[in-house]
């Protein structure tokens, strides 16, 4: 059964997050630490990207989590994939300081289970339900939480990793590494390093004003990796947002690959060597499909979010089905032998491996498979579900998938509209094996969306 999302007031898709001083404050991070220490009893895992402002959210986080009786398990600034891995099987639950790949004034909290994933819809809703209604539970001056520094942890994570992959693996493969000045600077390159390879690396000191490119690390902020991975002859070149959670790819020619054609590769290669599953979002290319039932695997969707990928993949292995993977299409992937979370230099570590494995460079296995065309848009808008409603009118005739927005399929197409988890706006995703026909079916989605949004704006002010 296909997991489907609770409407909730502050936390997105990925956490709450907002602009520091403006929508994320101190305030607002000490009633989600007293909020989540309402609900969990015991030790709580506190971790940071290297924003500027993660220090002084992360006080008033660890203050409300210890004013509600916890005890707080500070682990520094690290990767959010570390923090998860490190939550697991020692600590009640978790929270990340990170906005992930929103620009440097952002900020926000990621709440972690106690099984290390990103906590459910329901839990999400009971957190939000004690801070709309200052609903808390505060102990006594005896029962007051303490505090523990344990930066040195991230290196279990690290351990983590190397014991997913053969001793020494990719000795002298050349790699470049770029984590953006942030979470990653520190295990990414130690990783590749340890597995034999040659880490070359951009970006990497821990800086939480982004002076290399901001955290997105999109086609036009990677040049300077880009060059690097040519002038260095390097096998690829692996760019991290800014809590290493997902990895995106340049390869041994200086190009950007797309995130569901690295999807597509690391499945093809992952369903040659064992049969299965594949879970992955509505949003998620066909190629990605294509490749997983030429190679005997099955799939399944799920609503945007990498939560509803790892709970819907824990689910089918509790049943007994085999997991393969799952993971978003844009870089964020997820190793159900390793961790049901995102983890950037996993994949990192993953890609190193299939290089070696097929003795191929990089851009040979990108060209070798079946071309499709995706375009993504946004449109800026604090009205979006009043504008999806009213575009579900537009299409009612047309096959429509709702689990996550509005998903119109036709033959050798389809466009996804949807609200944004992280931001207020629209995105409108297409794709179609033909560019024509993409190019044709977004100009038809973006001019409905648009007329969608003259009516709500007007309804709004009326």
């Amino acid at each position: 059964m296909t997991a489907q999302k609770m409407e909730k007031a502050l936390f997105g898709t990925n956490g709450v997050r907002g602009v520091v001083g403006e929508d994320m404050t101190p305030a607002l991070s000490l009633k989600i630490g007293m909020a989540l220490g309402s609900e969990v009893r015991g030790t709580v895992a506190v971790g940071r990207d290297t924003r500027t402002s993660g220090e002084s959210l992360g006080a008033a986080l660890k203050a409300g989590l210890m004013a509600c009786g916890c005890d707080v398990l500070d682990v520094g600034i690290l990767p959010t994939p570390a923090l998860q891995f490190l939550v697991r099987g020692r600590c009640k639950g978790g929270a990340m300081i990170t906005a992930s790949h929103n620009p440097p004034q952002y900020n926000g909290v990621k709440v972690i289970a106690e099984d290390g994933t990103e906590m459910g819809d329901e839990d999400t809703v009971r957190i939000e339900q004690r801070i709309l209604h200052d609903r808390y539970t505060h102990v006594t001056w005896q029962q007051v939480g303490t505090e523990m520094r344990s930066p040195a942890l991230v290196e279990e994570y690290i351990r983590g990793i190397l014991q997913q992959f053969p001793a020494d693996m990719a000795r002298d493969l050349i790699v470049a590494v770029d984590p953006g000045s942030g979470a990653g600077a520190h295990t990414t390159p130690a990783i590749l390093s340890r597995l034999g390879c040659r880490a070359l690396t951009i970006n990497a000191t821990l800086d939480g004003t982004f002076p290399g490119r901001l955290p997105e690390p999109s086609p036009e902020g990677l040049k300077d990796l880009a060059a690097l991975v040519t002038a260095a002859k390097a096998a690829f070149g692996a760019a991290h947002d800014g809590d290493a959670d997902r990895t995106v790819f340049i390869d041994d020619q200086g190009r950007y690959v797309e995130e569901n054609k690295e999807f597509a590769l690391i499945a093809q290669s992952l369903c040659r060597e064992r049969k299965g599953i594949l879970v992955m979002p509505v949003s998620t290319s066909t190629l990605v499909e294509e490749i997983a039932r030429s190679c005997g695997c099955e799939v399944e969707y799920t609503p945007v979010g990498s939560i509803y990928v790892a709970r819907r993949m824990i689910e089918l292995q509790a049943q007994g089905a085999k997991v393969v993977m799952g993971g978003e299409g844009n870089g964020g992937l997820i190793y159900p032998r390793h961790q049901f979370c995102r983890d950037g230099a996993m994949t990192a570590a993953t890609m190193a491996w299939i290089l070696v494995a097929t003795g191929k460079p990089l851009s040979t296995l990108i060209d070798q498979l079946p071309q499709y065309t995706m375009i993504k848009e946004k449109i800026s808008t604090p009205y979006s579900h009043a504008v999806l409603k009213n575009l579900d009118a537009v299409f009612a005739e047309e096959r429509l998938d709702r689990t996550d927005g509005l998903k119109i399929i036709r033959d050798h197409a389809w466009a996804l509209v949807r609200a944004s988890g992280t931001e207020p706006l629209i995105r409108i995703m297409v794709e179609s094996n033909r560019r024509e026909i993409a190019e044709d079916l977004c100009r038809e989605v973006r001019e409905a969306v648009e007329t969608a949004l003259r009516s709500a704006e007007k309804s709004q002010s009326s």
